[in-house]
């Protein structure tokens, strides 16, 4: 009885505080968590994020951001990673209010909020784990004199001491949080940021509470009322000679793509318009206007707007990329594949995930002649993107089309390895293991898939 009343309490402690932003998958990125990969999205979120890791001297730190498919405003961190949720960037109306959630990220990293959470979680398991001996004593101790109420009084103190070490954890958390909204200010004004984007998040997210009805019971939270983090940093922020500076209009836009690509594949059409209702014929709307146009199986109106959109701005990495997306469903791959080779000569940030895109486009619609080439577009790009679990799956389909069985099945372990599939991952491995050279690169690389544990950086 006792030892079960102690795990009990142990377990709703880790329940409580853990699971939300700390699950993290076996494999290479996480269990659980739903990954979005785009160029686009990626290249403007590294391009917010870059000036405040410069800011708070963690530009050489390895710091990656991932990108997660909810709608939910969130973000959090673990290890050296960010993860933004997709709704946070649709539910941020500016860039500066995403660069102020990700400063206030960055600020958990600086302060090493992770590694001394972990401290104050273990202190609180002990304080649960006294209290549920103390409590099953003083049961105990009511059982073998008859007393009832001492037995009570025991439950209760098991209850309440693990009540007590969780609000205690999380009072420690509501302090951190504070000390990362701080640090976000500082940061910002380092890297010539307003530190008003933060505040509008905080702001947006009081509107969302009120609208919903959620309660600001601040000694059962983990973090504090918007409005006081508004109250506290108001002050702060205006004191900054940045306050007042406005976003980039080229940004801006750059950022309202964004924003449209994610309502699109995440909502349709309909968001899509409602987002943009004050400016229905501008880039953005009609952006996600052909990408919806595009989901929902139309691919001539959805060419028709997206070149449109390539007439006014050729240079657009993006539009090309799309336009290759519509060209492949409407199975037309050569045609694809031009323009994703277009888009890849355009996009500044030089993504792996375009070079596998002509890859795919070169193996999906492409004679046997084009293989070689295609597997040398896709082994390029997963050098600089090795995480591509969908590029490997390609290169293992170019592979099988000249007949290299052994680098096919070689790129399918990479494939399942990348997506957390481990046990697939393995069995691929071993499969290319027979055919290929012992002690060979490929056999060694084999061979570091069968052995390798999961890991989660």
């Amino acid at each position: 009885m006792i030892a079960r009343l102690q795990t009990r309490l142990v377990c709703l402690l880790i329940a409580c505080v853990m699971v939300p932003s700390n699950t993290l998958a076996a494999g290479p990125v996480g269990r659980g968590v739903p990954v979005v990969r785009d160029a686009e999205i990626e290249g403007l979120v590294a391009e917010y994020t870059q000036p405040i890791l410069k800011a708070a001297g963690l530009s050489r730190s390895g710091v990656e951001v991932i990108l997660v498919n909810s709608p939910e405003f969130n973000a959090f961190v673990s290890g050296r990673r960010i993860f933004i949720n997709t709704g946070t960037i649709v539910g941020s109306e500016t860039p500066n209010e995403l660069v102020g959630v990700i400063a206030h990220e960055i600020g958990h990293l600086a302060g090493g909020h992770q590694l001394r959470l972990r401290e104050q979680m273990e202190q609180a398991q002990r304080i649960a784990l006294i209290a549920g001996l103390l409590g099953a004593g003083v049961a105990v101790a009511g059982a073998a004199t008859g007393s009832s109420n001492a037995a009570r009084a025991g439950s209760g103190l098991a209850v309440g001491g693990g009540t007590a070490a969780l609000r205690g954890l999380q009072a420690y958390q509501r302090s951190e949080e504070t000390t990362a909204d701080r640090s976000a200010l500082v940061y910002l004004e380092k890297a010539g940021q307003s530190g008003k984007g933060l505040i509008q998040s905080f702001e947006g997210l009081e509107r969302a509470n009120l609208l919903s009805g959620v309660s600001p019971r601040r000694y059962i939270t983990s973090h504090p009322a918007p409005r006081d983090r508004i109250v506290r940093l108001q002050d702060l922020a205006r004191q900054s000679p940045y306050y007042d500076r406005k976003d980039d209009p080229a940004l801006q836009l750059r950022h309202d793509l964004a924003r449209a690509k994610i309502a699109a594949y995440g909502e349709g059409a309909g968001a899509v318009r409602r987002m943009f209702s004050k400016d229905s014929r501008g880039l953005a709307a009609t952006y996600g206007e052909a990408i919806s146009a595009h989901l929902s199986g139309s691919p001539a109106i959805a060419l028709q707007k997206i070149d449109a959109l390539i007439a006014k701005d050729p240079k657009s990495p993006w539009f090309h990329e799309i336009r290759g997306e519509i060209l492949m469903e409407a199975g037309k791959a050569k045609e694809a594949a031009v323009a994703f080779t277009r888009a890849a000569k355009l996009d500044p940030t030089k993504s792996g995930l375009l070079q596998a895109s002509i890859g795919q486009a070169m193996v999906t619609g492409g004679d046997a002649d084009d293989m070689k080439n295609a597997i040398a577009i896709i082994k390029k790009g997963l050098q600089s993107d090795p995480s591509n679990a969908s590029g490997y799956r390609f290169l293992a389909m170019a592979y099988g089309r000249i007949g290299d069985d052994a680098s096919a099945e070689l790129a399918m372990a990479e494939a399942h390895w990348q997506a957390g599939a481990l046990l697939d991952a393995r069995i691929f491995a071993a499969r290319a293991q027979m055919k290929l050279k012992p002690g060979s690169p490929q056999w060694l690389q084999a061979q570091d898939i069968i052995s390798t544990k999961s890991s989660s950086k």
